[in-house]
């Protein structure tokens, strides 16, 4: 307060002008007053050169919120150069101006005042002749329509007529802050009251209208009662629907507290399965190089395998040869024998002649014997071509190997990245989503108190006017029942409207929550691709299972040919199914590494399923899915104990069958000449 006194006094002293004793001595009530915020000058006559010294006071003043100028006898210069400061002032929310014949001059000063102000709440301008000039008033009204922040506005006794009520209802239809309206003992008249019915059919803000002493026909008052009422309507339901959309608002705020604390918990999830998952990794490495080592040894086996067949073989082909052909040869020389014996002292002469047929039997029993040779070559060379072809398959085998556990690591690293994306993505969802919350919070803020103080005005105000509202609430109750059936309708139309509102924000979520299950639907397809790899990799299991039976039948059938081959032979044999034992555990191996492999690619697609789904139930399907594929793992584990026993069952039957065979007759070769 001593601030603005002594910022009077000094441009009072600038401009050369002797300060008002009535000023100073108010200036010094308000200092000593409590409510330092109010400056009454009401009563006392300012002449023009004070009118401009506090224009440019209150340009710069951050003091008063209220100003009361009522009855200041101001010229129109000395109002223009007041108002001119005021325009820039952004503190004063109420401005009286009762009782000083404004006209021309000041009207346009209004309006300017009104177009510039941003802070004025309150303006009382009764008792002046605005309304006398149509070219200023319409000055005045365009400055009202393109202001924001009058809530009240007081034009009694002004002199309007009917084309200034029609100025002021334009003003009205683009004005969207301007509640209460006070335009009593004017000259409106008819054609102004119906220019007010069209400009209530635009404004929505306007629930106090005051409208007596203007020559309007009861009806028309009436129609207009019922606007207001409809206004007051509107304004009760949108204060429901933002009572409604600021509890929607504490809902979803605490929806997302628990989103984010879901989303914290699939985090630490996440976590937890991507260190699982760098063991599992690490364990598979581990089983591919032991999976490696086991194939070289493999490898190695069957080349002794095969190296040792063909010598056996080679070795029987030339024994039962030699065998038959030593047979023939005895049978031969026993016929000769008796018939040299029967037949000695008659056939002498022919001696020579059985001699050359002997000798060309010996000549073609040579030539068969070089053709059984190539025949044996021939084996020797097929043998070989087998070798061969089993090496490629083993080969195939390894590529095979590599390719898959190229392809898994490379699916791991997708996943990966996915849910990186998939963090980053929704945590500037989030972070958009808080953003638009609090704005959307400090708005309504800043309109809820807003609001609150216009509340206290009007509460001020209807007070005053409750004494007449009593007197005409008789009158009115009649034409009430008539109207309240329109008054409904156009309630219903306001509530669908806030309904439709209502839908589209509740369709905008809707669509959100698509958004995240088409994301959910992409992660189920992943897991679906990882389910078709790993039934690739259970085909390609069968089939190494099918190809580790058909050499376990060969093996049995090679034991069965040694069984019946010479005695010199059982020490190769014994050593022969050691080996096998050796290889049976080794594939054995293989497969409990596989099984590992498959526990762990089970655990890799169930860990993506708990990524892509946010939902209690999945939870529950991947536990029956574990349970599941634990069953089928139990159920493996019984299969290879059976194959063990099957396995160590013909291993005694082979051993019981070389023994028998060898406690048996030995052979013995007589070779004749």
């Amino acid at each position: 307060m001593e601030n603005f006194r002594r910022t009077y006094l000094r441009l009072c002293k600038e401009g050369g002008v002797e300060p008002q004793e009535s000023v100073l001595a108010q200036l010094q009530e308000a200092r000593g007053a409590t409510a330092g915020s109010r400056l009454d000058l009401s009563g006392q006559s300012l002449s023009v050169d004070t009118c401009a010294v506090l224009g440019r006071v209150f340009d710069k003043d951050t003091l008063f919120t209220e100003l009361m100028l009522s009855d200041c006898m101001l010229t129109e210069e000395g109002a223009k150069l007041l108002l001119n400061g005021l325009c820039g002032n952004s503190t004063v929310k109420v401005l009286d101006l009762k009782g000083n014949n404004l006209r021309s001059t000041g009207a346009e000063a209004l309006g300017k005042l009104l177009g510039r102000n941003k802070t004025l709440r309150r303006l009382v301008l009764e008792w002046n002749a605005l309304g006398m000039w149509d070219e200023a008033f319409s000055v005045f009204c365009e400055g009202l329509a393109s202001n924001a922040s009058l809530t009240q506005l007081d034009l009694r006794n002004n002199q309007i007529n009917h084309q200034g009520a029609s100025d002021l209802c334009l003003a009205l239809k683009r004005n969207s802050t301007l509640q209460e309206l006070d335009v009593r003992w004017n000259n409106i008249g008819l054609l102004g009251g119906r220019s007010f019915l069209e400009a209530l059919q635009q404004n929505r803000t306007l629930t106090h209208l005051q409208m007596a002493g203007n020559n309007i026909p009861s009806d028309t008052l009436k129609a207009l009662e019922q606007g207001m009422d409809h206004n007051s309507d509107r304004q009760s339901t949108l204060r429901e629907s933002r009572s409604r959309t600021q509890v929607l608002s504490k809902e979803i705020q605490n929806l997302k507290e628990e989103k984010g604390r879901q989303f914290l918990s699939l985090m630490e999830t996440i976590d937890k399965q991507r260190d699982e998952m760098g063991r599992s990794s690490r364990t598979t490495s581990i089983h591919v190089g032991q999976l490696q080592e086991a194939l070289n040894e493999r490898k190695s086996v069957v080349n002794s395998l095969t190296a040792k067949l063909q010598m056996t073989e080679a070795a029987l082909a030339l024994s039962e040869q030699k065998k038959h052909n030593l047979g023939e040869l005895l049978t031969r020389v026993k016929a000769e024998q008796d018939e040299l014996k029967e037949r000695q002292n008659r056939e002498r002469k022919k001696e020579q002649e059985d001699s050359v047929l002997r000798e060309g039997k010996l000549l073609r029993e040579i030539n068969n014997m070089s053709e059984t040779n190539i025949q044996l070559k021939n084996k020797v060379e097929e043998m070989e071509r087998r070798c061969k072809s089993q090496q490629e398959q083993i080969f195939e085998l390894k590529q095979e190997l590599t390719n898959s556990t190229a392809e898994l690591k490379l699916r791991i690293a997708q996943t990966e990245e996915r849910l990186e994306m998939e963090k980053r993505r929704s945590k500037h969802s989030l972070e958009d989503m808080d953003n638009l919350r609090q704005k959307e919070v400090d708005h309504l803020n800043r309109h809820l108190e807003e609001s609150e103080r216009a509340l206290q005005d009007r509460i001020l105000k209807l007070e005053g006017a409750r004494i007449q509202l009593e007197e005409e609430l008789s009158r009115a109750k009649a034409a009430c029942v008539t109207e309240r059936a329109q008054a409904a309708e156009e309630l219903g139309k306001v509530r669908a409207q806030v309904r439709l509102e209502e839908q589209q924000r509740v369709s905008g979520l809707e669509e959100k929550m698509r958004g995240l299950r088409q994301s959910r639907d992409e992660a189920q397809s992943l897991c679906s691709q990882q389910k078709q790899t790993i039934a690739e990799l259970q085909g390609r299991s069968r089939q190494q299972g099918a190809e580790t039976d058909g050499l376990r039948r060969r093996i049995e059938e090679l034991q069965q040919e040694l069984a019946g081959k010479e005695q010199e032979k059982v020490e190769e044999v014994s050593r022969v199914r050691v080996e096998l034992q050796e290889q049976v555990g080794h594939l054995q191996a293989e497969r409990t590494a596989q099984g590992g492999l498959k526990e762990k690619i089970a655990a890799l697609e169930r860990e993506m399923k708990v990524l892509a789904s946010s939902h209690r139930e999945a939870i529950l399907d991947k536990e029956s899915e574990i349970s599941s594929l634990l069953e089928k793992l139990r159920l493996r584990e019984a299969d290879i104990q059976r194959m063990r026993e099957d396995e160590a069952q013909r291993a005694s039957f082979l051993q019981n069958a070389i023994l028998t065979y060898v406690q048996g007759s030995p052979l013995h070769y007589s070779p004749k000449k």
